[in-house]
Order: C-alpha cells, then structure tokens, then sequence
C-alpha cells in the first residue's frame, strides 16, 4: 500500500492559532478551506466556548481541533479512513490534545455508542456519500445525541440541493463558497 502524501494546514484562531497541522492526501478527504472556516467560526464564535464537539466525519480533524482552540470542552472526532485516524491522533498527540476522544470506523454505527449529548456537530461527509448526511443526522436524533439549541455544519458541493430533513432543524446562515455550499442549522425539537 502506497504512504499518502501529506499537506499542511492551519489552525486559524484561539489557543493554537496559527499552528499547522499535517493532512494525509487520500481520496475523499478533504479539508475545509481557511475562508470557509473563518466565516464558519464567525458564525459558531458565541457556542464554542464550553462545547462538547462532534466530527462525525473527522479527515484532518481541523473542523475539531479548531473548536476546541476557541474554547470547546471536548471533542469527539470520528473517522473511517486508516491512514486519516493515524494521522489525527498524531496531530493531537502534537498539539498535546487532552479533551479528545478519536474513535475509528463507521460513524453511522459509532454515533450509537457514543456518551455524550452535543452543542456543536459537524456533518461533513465524502461527496461521494451524498445520503450520509441525512443518515448520520437521523442517528444522532434517533440516539438522542444532540442537546437543544445544538448547531450542526453542513458542507456539500454547489451541484447538489440539500434540505433538512424535519421540523426539528432551522438554517441559520447558509454560503456558497466556490464549488462548496455551507451552512449552519439549530436543533430546536418543538418549536
């Protein structure tokens, strides 16, 4: 098996603002640009500090790790993709990472063992995988995973409509960036 190639990228704000992170290069992984993320955690600044923090679909883990520089609580980083998992417990394990928890494998059957209730959840998965989404989102309500006022990321390429499934979940900021859509929803089961 070939080695992946690696990349950097960086960490844009908080307590590790500025330092770099290695990404593994490997089909379907992708990280989330820096303009995507600084407009990301503009929106996401008045919930980070405190949070607990899901990744459901973790790659690089910088959607994560940059929670938890601008004061998450704790991250729960998931992620199928071997060299992907090494690779970001090594970069934890640099940026000497205490509040974190890396679970390797699917996130659809991870998410039912999982023991928190989360604020903020990052729903990302491969392009390839448009269905994850909304099967990853049906887990988390399904397992009662998400506290209420929770604000969930989505990201998905400009050439596909994405609509929450449900009553429970509101946009709050939606952008297209380039060939990516992203946006911000809240869990607001009732109302």
């Amino acid at each position: 098996m070939a080695i992946p190639r690696k990349s950097r990228i960086r960490i844009i704000g908080g307590k590790w603002r500025g330092r770099k992170i290695e990404v593994v290069e490997a089909d379907g992984l992708r990280p989330t640009p820096d303009r995507i993320r600084e407009a990301l955690f503009n929106w996401l600044a008045p919930v980070c500090p405190g949070a607990v923090v899901l990744d459901c679909f973790a790659g690089s883990g910088v959607l994560g790790l940059e929670a938890l520089s601008r004061g998450g609580k704790m991250l729960v980083a998931l992620e199928q993709h071997a060299q992907a998992l090494e690779n970001l417990r090594l970069q934890a394990q640099k940026l000497e990472v205490e509040a974190i928890e890396i679970i390797g494998g699917d996130a659809l059957t991870s998410i039912a063992r999982l023991q928190h209730k989360f604020d903020l959840v990052f729903i990302d998965p491969p392009y390839a995988r448009p269905e994850l989404r909304q099967q990853v989102l049906r887990q988390l309500e399904a397992r009662d995973k998400l506290r209420v006022g929770a604000r969930l990321y989505f990201e998905w390429p400009s050439t596909e409509t994405f609509e929450l499934p449900g009553a429970n979940l509101h946009w709050l900021k939606q952008k297209l960036a380039g060939q990516v859509n992203y946006a911000v929803a809240e869990w607001r089961p009732g109302v």
